[in-house]
Order: C-alpha cells, then structure tokens, then sequence
C-alpha cells in the first residue's frame, strides 16, 4: 500500500485531510515519487500481461491503423499544404504543392527529430509572402513549445528560436519580416512542470533576431493572471490583442494601429462581461463572433473609427464601464454557433443540431446564401483561409464513417471529393443512431449510440459510455478507430452531451459549471441507467471513459454511483478539486469550477471531488487510472493521488490500477506506437474484468 502521512489543510473552519499530498511532487524532480510511478506501473503491468486477448487486441488495432491518413488541405502564402500519415508513422508529416496536381513535397518531417517519435510537430504559421514559415516543436508531449522559424524555398532552418511559450501562436506582420506573440516568464529550474502560469506578455519578434531582443508590445504586471492571442489582419493596419484571464470564452479587446510606428494599444472591448471572438476585418470595420445579448452568439461588426481612442485604458473591472456600439450582421440562430470564418468575403458559419454539424453561407451584409450539404450525422472540420480565396477545403466523419476530405468551391457550391480513407472494415455494417434520455431534474440528454447491426437488446452487451461536458467544449459524432475496434469486439459505444459542454449555447455551459457542476454528473449517471433500462446492457457490463475534466467526470460518477458500473477508466484527470488552482494551467479552470478559495464554491467542490469522497471499504468498480509523467497541463499528482486513495479503501477484490506513461503529456504530440499501446491496454483491461468473449 502507498504510504499516507498526517497532514491537514484548514478550509474556512473545515478540516480537510491530504494523506497523499507528497505524491504531488514532480516525478522529475522526486526520487520517491519516482519509485513509487515504477512500483505501480509494475503491478498494472503484470495484470495487463496475463490477459490472452491483449496481442489479438494490439494486432488488430495495428490492422486498422495502417491506413493513410490526409489531413485538411489550406492555402498559405500561395501554396497549398496538408498533413498526411503512411499508416503507422509516429507523427504526420507537412507536405506542400504549388497546385492540387503537382506532387506534394516534404516539409517538415518530426519523424526524423527523435527515434521514438516523441518530438512533435504541433503548430505553425506561415507567412503572407509565401518566405517562411514558424513552426512549434513539442517535446514529450509538454504544453511547453519552442518556436523555429523555417525558410520554405531553401529548407533552411533560421537560427531563431523563442522559448517559453505555451497556448499561443505567431502573428505574422504581411512584411513577412517578424511576427507578434505572447510568452510566459522563464521558469525557475526544476519548477517547469509545476509552476503557475502567469504575467504573460505580448513581443514582436524580427526575423533574424535572438529572443532577448524581441520588442515588449504588451504587458499588464498589474493583472499576472491576464492572457494574450494576437491576430493581424489581413490588410496589415492593425493588431488584434484578445484578453483572457480563464477558458471562458469572455474576452477584452486591445488594437494597434501597425501603420503608425508610435501607436499604442488601445482597449476596444473593456471589460470580460461577454465573449468578442476577432473573425476578420473590413478597413476599420472589425467582424466578432459575440454571445451579447444571444447566448447561442450572433456576428456583430464595431466600426473602430466611432470608439473613442482611449490610451489611459480604464483596465480595471471595477471602473467605469464604455459601452461600444455593435452592428448586428447575423442575428442569433435557434442552434448554437460554434465558429465563424471569413472566407472569400462569406461568412461560413458553423452550428450544432443537436450537436450534428451544420455550415452555412452568409453575405457580407448578413444575408443567407446556401447550406453545405454533407453525408450523414457527423462532424465537419476545416474551412479556412482568406478573404481573397475562391475555395476552402473541409472534412467530414462520423462513428462508421472514416474522414473525406473535400474542396469546397466558393462560386459553384459544390463540394468535391479529395480523398476517402480506406480502413479496413466494411461500413455498413454499423449503426448510428441519436436518442434522448431524461436527467435528474428532467433535463433532455442527447445519446449518440454505435454498434454492429442486428445488436440483440437483452442487456448482455458490453458497453462503453464516453463524456466530457464542461468548458463550453461540444462533442460531436467523429471517426475513431479505437471505437471502431471496440465496435468489432461487440461493443456497444455512447457518447453522451452533458451539460456543461458547448452543444446547446451558453446557458447549458452555465448549467454544468461552478455550483451547477452535480448537474453534469447527474446527466451522465441518468444516461447509464438509459442503458440499463433499454436493455442495451447491465451495471456489470457497463464501462465509463474520459479524460481530462472528463476524467474528473468518471471519478466523480464512480464515487457517487460505484454500483452502477462494471468498470471505470478515468484518464488524465482533474481528481484533486480543492488545490488543481495551484499547477500550471490550473488557474484558468476556475471559470467552470470555481475555487476553494471561495467558502461557497470550497463547499461545492467538496461534496464531489473525486479524491475527497472516496470511502473505505466502499466496493469500487475495477478501475484503471490513466495519467502520464509530462502531463504539465493537468499534473499527474491528481491521479496518483487518487489511485492510492482508491487502492487504500477499495472494499473488495476489483482491482485498481494505475498506468503512467512515459514522456507523454496531456494527449496532444502522443506518437503512433504509445497511442495503440494505451489504448490495446485499455481494451485489454475491460475484455478482463467485462467478461467479454471476442467475436
């Protein structure tokens, strides 16, 4: 068993215990800890290890993965690029053509910068003139990139290098000479992967220049918790500073006037009352996507030229508030929208029906053009690129159906087909289907169900219920060939819209938030007893997946309803709801949880923090924690820290286990082999405790 120490923290005259606290140290820094990752990742080794069905399982999913991959096509700088993938490469790689005919070339290859495929290529930035491009390197799947900067003719790779860089891109100037971005400070050594991340500040970047000697553009000391995303636009007359403080889509709004060397940033938007998503710009005359007054948004212009130029910025919430006026140009709809881009002079507006993708196109003025048809329930991704363009590129997917890539025709509307992956299964031998079921207070839930056809209803059917629901994050049905290989084993795969999440607008978000939060854990429990109910399955073959808030989503469930499930496989998770405010992206999260520090919130988040409710000699479902040892976004503290209090009290033989994955992180940059590794595991580990018999 781990070891638990007395300490106690206070809570406004509440005592709360931390008998796991040291767990919290970085793995890297901690040879206890350290010992303790090696110890349990033994332990869940040797159970995964006796399981016959784990190389059938690894086999197959290697089969299904070894298809070529091609990612959305876009224009940049007068070329075209995507992403593509062999089949079984670690990570994809760049490619470039001059037209949709020529043989596309290599670009950036990540696969070369490690032998195991954990350096990854995770952002870039091309310039307008078509001369470079900056891109992120990711290293062990860290929230932490390092931006390059790369001479696209040549190849050649610049001597530029910017650090300390996380949730932020470059904003190239149209001179293609430098580039706007936002950087934290530099760290102390040892705290990396811990430290708070805070007084974040906007630089200019020249091409050419080492980074301490970027030019500060913007900085509030006075506000460490603000955070920045800077966007030119497209004519090069100004910059676009959005202001965030949490991941509520609620923003101020700073611009500079580029044409003037000496102007300063002056506030648009003052206060965080409302969300302003920058979209494009006409002149002086800037498009927002804006949920003022429409909680499932609308697209407003603000003429620049009839906003007073302030520089003394009343930055203060609690100060004078200035109101701007807005010109409506597309009214709120009945669904939620979701983005909006601005392509050759259309807006192409995505919205959620029932949380399936629907794009229409809207005239400059607001008027409705046309719809994009597309094949199915699904999800569509990609339309980018310019005002100037005649085309835009997209793809579509759905649970049965692997992603098409599409060119999409701006005077014609029509849609042509690129590419189709080819997948080694046959498609219509599977379902999908949309039903509804009721939550606690009589809330509608909206269930995406997938299975082979002819699945018989007698409530023996292995079933894997998946949710998230926070962060105004909408999940949509999409091609996956881990649950396409569940799928094969005769599993039964669910995806549930939780409130919380960004389906239905922003008042479902509200919903599942703060001291609404119980009601996203109600929602998932009432759609598992759905599926009871209707025979799809039984408590005892019933799974429950997620991560990150939905990992605290199936931390939270189990320990509120330990009967109600067969198995549990929370990864990544937020466990610890009293102190996840105090590691590195943490703060942020206040947003939708609240914080401790608040009583009312404190008492909230008491009553369903995972870690805090477990229960000793309480029967919990065989669970298996899933976390990995770079995760700097959600610490892997949480789930140690929760499986050791887990393993402590578990009251009858489940097991419980841990896998901690080596220089990995939150998900983003996971190489190809670890990936199918992880997930063979996790199928592994329900065909165990399931009972499932493979077809």
């Amino acid at each position: 068993m781990t070891k638990r120490i007395d300490h106690v923290d206070d809570y406004f005259g509440t005592k709360v215990a931390d008998p796991y606290r040291w767990l919290e140290a970085d793995v890297r820094e901690n040879a206890e800890v350290a010992q303790w990752v090696a110890d349990e990742n033994r332990l869940t080794a040797a159970f995964l290890e006796q399981i016959p069905e784990r190389s059938r399982i690894q086999q197959r999913l290697t089969e299904l993965w070894n298809f070529e991959k091609l990612g959305t096509p876009f224009k940049a700088g007068g070329r075209y690029y995507f992403f593509k993938n062999d089949g079984l490469q670690n990570q994809s790689v760049l490619y470039t053509q001059k037209t949709l005919k020529e043989t596309p070339e290599v670009l950036i290859d990540p696969n070369t910068w490690s032998s195991d495929g954990t350096v990854a290529l995770s952002g870039q930035q091309f310039s307008d003139d078509g001369r470079y491009v900056a891109y992120a390197v990711q290293d062990g799947g860290s929230d932490w990139k390092i931006w390059k900067v790369m001479e696209i003719d040549s190849r050649n790779i610049l001597s530029d290098e910017l650090r300390w860089i996380k949730f932020n891109s470059p904003a190239w100037t149209p001179d293609g000479n430098g580039f706007f971005y936002a950087r934290f400070p530099e760290p102390k050594p040892g705290a990396e992967f811990q430290n708070l991340n805070v007084h974040q500040a906007v630089y200019y970047h020249r091409i050419g220049d080492s980074q301490d000697r970027d030019t500060l553009v913007f900085h509030r000391p006075d506000h460490p918790e603000w955070g920045y995303h800077c966007d030119v636009t497209e004519d090069g007359h100004f910059l676009i500073i959005t202001v965030h403080v949490g991941t509520d889509d609620k923003y101020r709004i700073f611009y500079r006037d580029l044409r003037d060397p000496y102007a300063m940033p002056v506030p648009l938007i003052d206060h965080f009352d409302n969300e302003y998503s920058f979209i494009g710009s006409d002149g002086p005359i800037f498009y927002f996507q804006t949920d003022l007054n429409a909680p499932r948004r609308r697209v407003v212009s603000i003429d620049v030229r009839n906003v007073s130029r302030d520089p003394e910025f009343p930055m203060d919430q609690a100060g004078p508030r200035r109101e701007v006026p807005v010109q409506e140009i597309i009214p709120e709809q009945a669904e939620t929208i979701v983005s909006v881009s601005l392509i050759g002079n259309l807006f192409f507006v995505e919205t959620l029906k029932d949380a399936r993708t629907q794009v229409s196109l809207y005239e400059r003025e607001g008027k409705l053009l046309r719809q994009i048809e597309f094949p199915g329930i699904g999800s569509a991704s990609g339309f980018s690129g310019k005002q100037s363009d005649t085309e835009t590129f997209y793809s579509f997917s759905s649970f049965n159906m692997p992603p098409s890539t599409f060119r999409y025709d701006l005077f014609t509307g029509r849609s042509e087909l690129l590419q189709q992956a080819q997948v080694d299964f046959d498609p219509s031998l599977y379902e999908v289907r949309q039903e509804f079921c009721t939550s606690k207070d009589g809330t509608r839930i909206s269930l995406f169900i997938a299975h082979k056809k002819g699945l018989m209803l007698n409530g023996e059917n292995p079933t894997l219920l998946y949710g998230y629901g926070g962060f105004n994050i909408p999940l949509t049905p999409s091609f996956s060939i881990s649950r396409l290989a569940w799928m094969e084993m005769g599993g039964v795969f669910v995806m549930a819209n939780l409130r919380g999440g960004g389906e239905y607008g922003e008042e479902w978000h509200r919903a599942g938030t703060k001291l609404n939060k119980q009601n996203v854990f109600d929602d998932f429990i009432a759609a598992a007893e759905w599926l009871i109910a209707n025979k799809y399955t039984q408590p005892r073959k019933l799974a429950i997946q997620g991560g990150s808030n939905g990992g605290l989503l199936v931390g939270a469930c189990e320990t509120q309803r330990p009967d109600l499930f067969g198995a549990c496989l929370p990864a990544v998770g937020v466990m610890d709801m009293l102190r996840f405010q105090k590691f590195t992206a943490g703060r942020y999260w206040v947003d939708d949880y609240g914080s401790s520090d608040n009583p009312e919130e404190f008492q909230a988040l008491l009553k369903y923090s995972p870690y805090h409710n477990i229960k000793p000699g309480t029967c919990y479902p065989p669970t298996m924690v899933l976390t990995a040892d770079t995760d700097d976004r959600v610490v892997p503290g949480h789930s140690f820290k929760f499986a050791a209090a887990l393993q402590h009290a578990q009251g009858c033989d489940h097991p419980v286990l841990i896998r901690i994955e080596t220089r990995a992180g939150h998900g983003a940059g996971t190489p190809t082999t670890k990936l199918i590794e992880e997930i063979t595991d996790q199928w592994a580990f329900l065909v165990k405790v399931l009972g499932i018999q493979l077809p």
